[in-house]
């Protein structure tokens, strides 16, 4: 059952292109995508993942679970990247400690959509709302990752108005993309979201791929820092999500008793995002070496949820 979920996810093209990128790197290829083309696809990414979240939420039917639900949500999305900051800043510079942080701290949706599948072979149902969830749950970390960073890059951080770092945080390019799309997908109607369809949707897988292959060409560039972190980075790619996952696994039991939306809280606290966060700190922390998270979040935390990680978080909730 997890080998054949495993194959699925791991022979998506998707995740195929960013191989693809990588090789090329490796055999000493001229493929690449122009930086500009690369940022619209960043934006792009961005403003479809915000968008479709606005919807899936329009569509839901309010109720005291719903709220609390988000409420649990975004707050474990807020509170995982600030601890592992504070572990990661140990090995690591500010920089790649924030966009680590917040990779681990968002979502992965090729993983939700693993999840979704594990949920379905074994006939359990989820709440609709949960998607909605899994959006919200993206710029929260993205947020706290630029935050975190700001205040521990200025040399006189200490000084800084608080107000002053949110509000640059929440007015970053990427970061008000997201939201302000998610808004705007909130309010559009059906009639009106239908007309952007084919955009907001039907291109999104294309463009992904593109996206992951040029993640795929800077992160076989740059796959020389990765090895070098050793041990360290390779762990915390293991042992961070094992603990998010299995504390959520538990914790979700307070806002809901609906073991598939138990589930499903687990797996996205358990994931990496390398949609979202990256195309975020591509354009907020360019500093930030994709070289190290990315390779973190699809080499190592995507196949350890899906083989092992998701098994655990299930057997949980079902006993708990």
């Amino acid at each position: 059952m997890n080998f054949n979920i495993l194959l699925d996810n791991l022979t998506n093209p998707a995740l195929l292109f960013f191989v693809l990128g990588v090789i090329a790197v490796l055999v000493k290829s001229d493929l690449e995508i122009p930086p500009n083309s690369s940022k619209f696809i960043s934006l792009y990414l961005l403003f479809s993942i915000g968008f479709k979240g606005g919807q899936e939420l329009a569509h839901s039917q309010f109720s005291l679970e719903i709220i609390w639900s988000i409420l649990f949500g975004v707050s474990v999305a807020a509170l995982i990247p600030v601890y592992a900051f504070f572990i990661l800043k140990r090995k690591l510079s500010i920089d790649n400690a924030g966009a680590i942080a917040a990779a681990y701290g968002s979502v992965s949706a090729v993983t939700f959509v693993a999840a979704v599948s594990f949920l379905d072979i074994q006939k359990v149902a989820f709440s609709g709302h949960m998607v909605a969830v899994m959006a919200l749950m993206e710029a929260p970390a993205i947020i706290i990752g630029v935050l975190l960073i700001k205040f521990y890059s200025e040399k006189n951080a200490t000084s800084l108005k608080m107000k002053s770092i949110i509000g640059h945080s929440f007015t970053n390019g990427s970061v008000l993309l997201i939201l302000g799309s998610l808004v705007i997908g909130l309010l559009a109607s059906d009639q009106q979201a239908q007309g952007i369809k084919p955009f907001t949707t039907d291109i999104f897988k294309g463009f992904l791929a593109i996206f992951l292959l040029d993640m795929g060409i800077v992160s076989g560039r740059k796959l020389g820092d990765f090895i070098k972190g050793g041990w360290f980075t390779a762990l915390f790619a293991v042992i961070v999500p094992l603990i998010n996952g299995c504390a959520v696994a538990l914790l979700s039991g307070l806002v809901t008793h609906d073991i598939g939306n138990r589930f499903i809280f687990a797996v996205l606290a358990a994931s990496a995002s390398y949609i979202a966060v990256p195309a975020a700190m591509k354009i907020a922390v360019p500093k930030a070496n994709p070289g190290l998270f990315l390779p973190m979040a699809l080499a190592v935390t995507f196949p350890f949820n899906i083989t092992f990680g998701m098994p655990l978080y299930y057997m949980l909730i079902s006993n708990f």
